[in-house]
C-alpha cells in the first residue's frame, strides 16, 4: 500500500476515546416498515411479528439447510457443498440430522466451478466436517482451491463471537481469485456448525481460567492444522476469532506467515474490567453492535477519521507526548479520569452466571426468532431482503443449538467487552517467540536448543465506523513496533534481513465491525494484496 506523511488529525483520531459517530443519527425517526420487511426498522425493537417468530421455531430449519442457503448467496457456485452434521439439534426435515452420533454425512461431494461458468476458475469448493481426538471434538470447514496449478499457500478464516463461517459468504469468491492459495473457514470449537462438547473450566484461579478458555478454542485449530498437513498459514481472525489468532501465534508459534486481525475484540486495556466499577451498558461500545443499523453504517462518512487514515497504513504512529496531554495513554489502558456508573445487578448477575446472550434465545422457544431479530433487522438491514432473510435464518439455527463455546467469553471478556488479560500486554510478542531447531514449539527444549521464529506482518483492520476501540489498534501497532526495533539492535545483519514483523492499521471505508460484510469489495481486494504479498516472500524463503 502506498504511504505518505501523516498530519496532526491522524494523531487526534488515534487518540480519542471510541465514539459512536452514527450515535445522534439512530435517534433520527425512521419510516414504520411492514411486520415482513426485517431489513427495515418497526416501531419496536424486535422486528419479526409474533405469529412469523411462531413459524419459524415451528419450522425448525436445520443449520445445514441455512447454511447452504447462504451459500447458495456465493457468486458462480450454484450449489455450494454442505455436509449434513451440525452441533447437537437432530431434525428429520430435508433428511438433515444434527448429532455426531447420527447418521448423517461429514463430507459433503466435492463441488467444481469450471471456467465456463466461473470467469476466475477452475476452482474445487468443499463442506467437511474435521474429526478432532476426544469425545465429540469436530470443527466445521468450509474451503475452495483453485485447480489445475500448484496451490502451496493457505489461508485459514475464524469468525466471531456466536457467529459461523456463513457469515464470510461475501469473502470466499473474492479472496480465491488469488494464485496458488486454497482458502478455509472454520467454526471455533462449540459455535457454528462444529460440535458442541460441555465446556468446562477446572482452574480456580483467574489466569488459570483465562488460560483454559483460550484453549479451548487454539488447542483445536492447532489439532486442525496438524490433521491438515499444513505447515505454515495465514490467518485471519475478526472480532473474537482475532482474539484467538493472537493467543493461537503467542502459543504454537512457528506456523504462520502473516497474521490480519479484523476488528479484533480485547486489545485495549481498561482497569474497570478486573474492578467492580464497570462502564454503563450505555456507554459501552459493545451495545453498539445490536443497535447500529448497517444501512446507515455503510452510507456514513465518519468525520473523526481523517481521509489519509482510510484504506492503508499511511506511516501512522502513535504521537505518545500528544496523547498523554489528551488525557489518553501511548499503551493502550483506557485515561480513568472520566467516572464510570456500575453496571446494573441484573446484567452483572447474569454475566457472572455466564449466561449468554444465546441461552436466552432458546429458554424463550417460539419468541426466540422474534428476540434474534432484534439483531438481525439491523445487522443485515443493508443487503436485499432475501439475502438478509437468509442470514437471519442462518443465525437463528446456529444461536438456538446447545450452549458450548459460547460460554468462554466470560472467562475471557469482562462486561463491557474489555479483555480480562488484554491483548495490549501481549501482541507485541507475536511472531518473536522461540521454537526448537526443527520448527517445533515443546516448551521442555532447552533454550540453548531453540531459536526465535522468523517474524511475519501483522495487519489490523477497522472499520470506518466501528464500535470497537480503533485507538486500541493503533496502541497494539506502536508496541510491535517498538519490540521490533529492539530486536532489530541486536539482531545479526542475516536476523534483520529475514525480519519481517511489519505492522499497519487499516480503515475499510463505510464499514462497521463487521468488516468483512459491510465493506466487502474493499475488504477482498485488501486481502488480495496481502496474499499475493505472502507469495512474493515465501519464494525467497
Amino acid at each position: 500500500m502506498a504511504t505518505t506523511s501523516t498530519d496532526s488529525k491522524d494523531d487526534e483520531f488515534k487518540s480519542r476515546d471510541q465514539q459512536n459517530p452514527l450515535a445522534s443519527q439512530r435517534l433520527e425517526q425512521h419510516n414504520t416498515p411492514s411486520e415482513s420487511n426485517r431489513t427495515g426498522r418497526l416501531g419496536g425493537y424486535f422486528t419479526l411479528g409474533y405469529k412469523e417468530g411462531f413459524s419459524q421455531w415451528w419450522a425448525n430449519i436445520p443449520a445445514a439447510s441455512a447454511e447452504h442457503a447462504v451459500m447458495s448467496y456465493i457468486p458462480y457456485l450454484r450449489q455450494p457443498p454442505i455436509h449434513t452434521q451440525s452441533g447437537t439439534i437432530a431434525s428429520s426435515k430435508d433428511g438433515l440430522v444434527g448429532s455426531l452420533s447420527a447418521g448423517a454425512n461429514d463430507t459433503a461431494a466435492t463441488v467444481m466451478t469450471t471456467s465456463a461458468t466461473d470467469p476466475f476458475g477452475p476452482r474445487q469448493w468443499h463442506s467437511n466436517l474435521v474429526k478432532l481426538s476426544g469425545k465429540n471434538r469436530a470443527l466445521n470447514e468450509f474451503s475452495v482451491e483453485r485447480i489445475d496449478e500448484e496451490n502451496d499457500q493457505n489461508l485459514v478464516m475464524l469468525h466471531g463471537y456466536g457467529a459461523g463461517l456463513g457469515f464470510f459468504y461475501k469473502n470466499f469468491e473474492g479472496i480465491s481469485r488469488v494464485k496458488g492459495w486454497k482458502v478455509y473457514a472454520l467454526d471455533l470449537l462449540g459455535m457454528g456448525r462444529s460440535s458442541r462438547p460441555p465446556f468446562r473450566v477446572r482452574s480456580k484461579d483467574r489466569q488459570g481460567s483465562i488460560t483454559e478458555a483460550e484453549d479451548w478454542f487454539i488447542n483445536a485449530l492447532e489439532e486442525w492444522r496438524v490433521q491438515k498437513n499444513i505447515d505454515r498459514f495465514t490467518l485471519l481472525g475478526h472480532s473474537l476469532g482475532g482474539y484467538i489468532a493472537v493467543a493461537y501465534a503467542l502459543k504454537y508459534p512457528g506456523h504462520l506467515n502473516k497474521l490480519v486481525l479484523a476488528s479484533p475484540v480485547g486489545i485495549p486495556e481498561d482497569p474497570y474490567a478486573v474492578s467492580a466499577d464497570m462502564p454503563d451498558p450505555k456507554d459501552s461500545t459493545l451495545a453498539n453492535e445490536l443497535t447500529q443499523d448497517q444501512n446507515e453504517v455503510i452510507n456514513s462518512s465518519n468525520p473523526n477519521i481523517p481521509e489519509s487514515a482510510k484504506h492503508g497504513d499511511k506511516n501512522n504512529f502513535l504521537n505518545a507526548r500528544s496523547k498523554a496531554e489528551k488525557g489518553g495513554s501511548p499503551d493502550g489502558k483506557i485515561s480513568p479520569s472520566a467516572s464510570r456508573k456500575p453496571l446494573p445487578k441484573w446484567l452483572t448477575y447474569l454475566w457472572d452466571a455466564n449466561i449468554s446472550p444465546f441461552s436466552l434465545v432458546r429458554w424463550t422457544g417460539p419468541l426466540g426468532p422474534r428476540f434474534v431479530s432484534g439483531w438481525t433487522s439491523r445487522r443485515f438491514s443493508h443487503l436485499p431482503p432475501d439475502e438478509a432473510q437468509a442470514l437471519h435464518n442462518y443465525a437463528y439455527s446456529l444461536f438456538r443449538q446447545r450452549g458450548s463455546g459460547e460460554y468462554a467469553l466470560a472467562y475471557i471478556l469482562a462486561p463491557g467487552a474489555f479483555a480480562r488479560s488484554p491483548l495490549i500486554r501481549r501482541i507485541h510478542g507475536v511472531g518473536r517467540q522461540l521454537i526448537a531447531r526443527d520448527g517445533s514449539s515443546s516448551s521442555s527444549i532447552g533454550s540453548a536448543e531453540r531459536r526465535r521464529e522468523q517474524p511475519f506482518p501483522i495487519v489490523l483492520m477497522y472499520g470506518e465506523n466501528d464500535w470497537m476501540d480503533i485507538a486500541g489498534g493503533y496502541a497494539a501497532e506502536q508496541k510491535i513496533k517498538e519490540e521490533r526495533e529492539r530486536a532489530l539492535e541486536a539482531a545479526s545483519t542475516d536476523e534483520q534481513k529475514n525480519d519481517h514483523g511489519s505492522v499497519k492499521v487499516m480503515i475499510i471505508k463505510k464499514a462497521g465491525h463487521h468488516v468483512y460484510l459491510d465493506g466487502w469489495e474493499e475488504f477482498n481486494a485488501v486481502m488480495r494484496e496481502e496474499m499475493e504479498d505472502v507469495s512474493r516472500r515465501e519464494k525467497t524463503r
